[in-house]
């Protein structure tokens, strides 16, 4: 099998004859086939005469297999019933839900899937739950000697097209609430496997790891990201690394992103305006782990990176249709309010004494936004930028680095950054941008023979997320980068 093919168990269970015409107990399917060197990982159904029941397994096919993984047993009515019955199918899906969600640290609330009816694609959700279950499993019950080769052979059947856009199905399916606790369960068990790469010294073999998906409809862009802050290669970093109590706390941590984006199309006696208004920017960085083991392992859940920098850049792809595209004002220039008082003040003491008493007094207030947003365009692209700025010297923080003497100072306007009334973020440590505040919309004008297309988009995106101490004393500080790209769609009518 090709590392990018992944194997379609939904086709393979709707193949499959009724149990009392099986010749075998069990029937097998390969999820990896390395090379001929190497076993095979394998998923097989097995049935059990007795409780008229089958179970799911996952197994390394050594001559005596090793089980990583079992299901639940799921009874039958009848032993010819079909295998891929409507009820089962869901029933099946439901417990390798659960099974994934058991993973993360974080539990889950309750579960309940749409019926199989009610989603598109319900054969592209089942195969992308079957393989990410069993990426898990690798992570935590392969055998060491084992474990690198089906893992990138997992990761690469998770990253390819047609598991991407299975995503969009899965996600659907789950619901926002469930999709959360799903991408920490995944997103803990790629952190926990770099953790094992950097202590064999592996690093150049750690894997990326973005987990990302978009949605265009009804008057709507929508882009949701997930990527654990290990998988991020940190840059501008201090002389000396990160002390390991830190670097946990620092590592076991998530990036969640949201980007939406209202869209509207004109009709225009000689042209189309499609104007695109910014609606929500979100992210957040979020444990991955509980509290307890963050302040056990590490130094604490407060000490983690926050967003510095955001760049998007929307761009038609079809550029022939294009005439022209505007941008509304960026937001005002940092405001600056600075005082200058002197003060001389001279008085004579009698009778007591003869003497002089001269003081002198200077004050100097300045007052600076945190947040700078700055929109220009580049061909018919648009670009967005958001900069967070120091507000004690008013210097670019992805930019720069921060004095010694600044990061051990206890009134820096990073340090308490998460329960200072003056925090550049919301209290758990995210950012909120939205449309009245920063930016009013971009627009395009389109050429009238598009009129009846559906025109694509992409939109890039670059985030800086950045590291300096709140609580922790430590000079260590760093920038970590992530870049994304998702596709959007809009019918010109």
């Amino acid at each position: 099998m090709s590392p990018w093919d992944s194997p379609d168990i939904w086709s393979w269970l709707h193949k499959l004859p009724p149990l009392d015409a099986w010749k075998t107990n069990s029937m097998s399917i390969p999820i990896c086939s390395p090379d001929s060197a190497q076993p095979n990982l394998n998923l097989s159904i097995s049935q059990n005469l007795q409780s008229s029941s089958f179970i799911f397994s996952v197994y390394i096919d050594f001559n005596l297999p090793i089980s990583l993984w079992t299901s639940k047993p799921f009874e039958l009515k009848s032993e010819t019933i079909e295998l891929a019955d409507t009820v089962l199918i869901p029933s099946v899906l439901t417990n390798l839900v659960q099974d994934v969600l058991r993973y993360g640290a974080i539990k889950s609330s309750a579960l309940e899937l749409p019926t199989q009816e009610s989603l598109h694609d319900y054969q592209a959700a089942f195969n992308l739950a079957f393989i990410s279950l069993t990426f898990l499993v690798c992570i935590y019950e392969a055998p060491a000697d084992l474990r690198p080769t089906f893992l990138y052979d997992l990761k690469a059947q998770l990253s390819s097209p047609e598991s991407r856009e299975a995503l969009k199905q899965l996600m659907k399916l789950l619901g926002s609430n469930l999709e959360e606790q799903w991408m920490k369960s995944i997103n803990l068990g790629i952190t926990n496997w770099i953790a094992n790469l950097e202590a064999s010294n592996n690093e150049n073999q750690i894997p990326p790891a973005l987990f990302s998906h978009s949605l265009s409809t009804s008057g709507l862009w929508k882009v949701q990201l997930y990527c654990p802050l290990a998988a991020l290669e940190a840059e501008n970093t201090t002389n000396h690394s990160a002390d390991p109590k830190l670097n946990f706390s620092l590592n076991y941590h998530q990036l969640e992103g949201v980007l939406q984006f209202n869209y509207q199309v004109a009709m225009q006696e000689t042209w189309i305006d499609v104007k695109v208004k910014i609606d929500n920017i979100r992210f957040d960085v979020t444990r991955l782990i509980d509290e307890t083991l963050m302040n056990d392992q590490g130094v604490g859940a407060s000490e983690k990176h926050f967003p510095s920098r955001i760049s998007l850049q929307l761009t038609p792809t079809l550029q022939t249709e294009v005439l022209s595209v505007s941008v509304s004002k960026s937001s005002e220039n940092p405001s600056k309010e600075i005082g200058l008082e002197k003060s001389i003040e001279a008085g004579l003491d009698i009778p007591t004494s003869l003497g002089l008493k001269i003081s002198a007094g200077e004050n100097t207030t300045v007052s600076l936004k945190p947040w700078k947003f700055e929109e220009s365009v580049s061909g018919n692209s648009a670009n967005l930028n958001w900069y967070l700025h120091d507000a004690g010297d008013g210097r670019e923080v992805a930019s720069s680095k921060p004095s010694k003497f600044s990061l051990m100072h206890p009134n820096a306007w990073f340090k308490d950054r998460y329960s200072s009334p003056y925090r550049p973020f919301t209290r758990q440590g995210g950012i909120v941008f939205a449309g009245d505040e920063y930016g009013e919309s971009v627009w395009w004008k389109m050429d009238k023979s598009a009129a009846g297309k559906t025109m694509v988009w992409e939109m890039r995106g670059w985030v800086w997320l950045t590291y300096w101490p709140n609580k922790h004393k430590t000079f260590y500080n760093e920038n970590r980068r992530l870049e994304f790209s998702e596709t959007l769609h809009l019918t010109l009518s």
